[in-house]
């Protein structure tokens, strides 16, 4: 048997404490039987009622060699902005509904685990995007998104003027009611809910997609990950927001630019040895079932 890879685990978890009080005890135990060392994050020692081997997130991305996201995609999403500049491979287990992203089961955790410290799963890696919200021509704040970063405006029913520059060079603008910058992950959550395509994890590209646009030759567009995107706006009395992954909001100033680059570290998520991600995708859109 191959030696293990793996000696300390990460546990993050979403604030449901009927799922995770289910399932965690029993984890750290067969962990701990395997002679590994457990952490877990604040949420999951809320639902445990004990911080014995509480971390926060950030603290747990630079002390452990692996991390179990138990879960729906949300709480993945958030997990992984918090790794930073950390190459901790993530497993994705599903406490959710539709999964795109955490496809890993409850009943399949242990036999995957298996899979893992017996150095035979997979591990498969994601681009995650850095936006930057540029003023006065300085950056002053950076946000990391593995789905997407999103420009949209406030609750009036009015659209907005979004000029698209890659690599300096003006590519168009966009009359729209927002702007959806996604990574390969993130074509199919919202982008795709916007009429994007579905991109191959391993295809190096960026969508940039439309959301409700003005225009009917305006379509979604496909660029290589390792150009330079930036957006600006025109700004009127509504304002308008940035968000990533649909979790992090930020209201834009007057002036503003984004600008959105590839990371220099991708996430790595753990996936089964036999299940692949066109099964995935079959499962999850019921493919030939509708």
């Amino acid at each position: 048997m191959p030696l293990p890879m793996y000696k300390t685990i990460g546990i993050v978890s979403r604030p449901r404490q009927e799922d995770v009080a289910a399932v965690v005890p029993k984890l750290i135990s067969w962990l701990e039987s395997r002679g590994l060392s457990v952490f877990y994050d604040e949420e999951t020692a809320a639902c445990l009622a004990s911080s014995a081997r509480q971390r926060t997130r950030e603290a747990i991305a630079t002390s452990v060699d692996l991390m179990i996201v138990l879960g729906g995609d949300g709480t993945l999403l958030a997990a992984a902005r918090s790794l930073g500049d950390h190459a901790v491979p993530i497993l994705p287990v599903n406490l959710g509904g539709l999964g795109f992203l955490t496809s890993v089961t409850v009943t399949d955790l242990y036999p995957i685990l298996e899979e893992v410290l017996d150095n035979r799963s997979r591990v498969s890696e994601r681009t995650l995007l850095e936006a930057q919200i540029v003023r006065g021509g300085a950056v002053v704040e950076r946000h990391r998104a593995l789905n997407d970063a999103v420009l949209n405006k406030g609750a009036l029913a009015r659209i907005i003027d979004l000029n698209l520059f890659v690599n300096t060079e003006f590519v168009c603008l966009f009359k729209a009611d927002g702007l959806i910058i996604s990574t390969p992950t993130g074509s199919t959550a919202y982008s795709m809910a916007a009429g994007g395509p579905i991109v191959h994890p391993k295809v190096p590209a960026f969508i940039v997609t439309p959301i409700c646009s003005h225009t009917l030759t305006n379509r979604p567009l496909a660029i290589p990950d390792t150009s330079r995107i930036e957006i600006t706006f025109r700004a009127g009395e509504e304002p308008v927001f940035l968000t990533l992954d649909g979790q992090v909001g930020r209201e834009l100033a007057r002036g503003d630019s984004v600008v959105i680059v590839k990371t220099p570290t991708a996430l790595r998520l753990v996936r089964p040895e036999r299940k692949t991600y066109y099964e995935i995708l079959r499962s999850k859109l019921k493919w030939g079932e509708r």
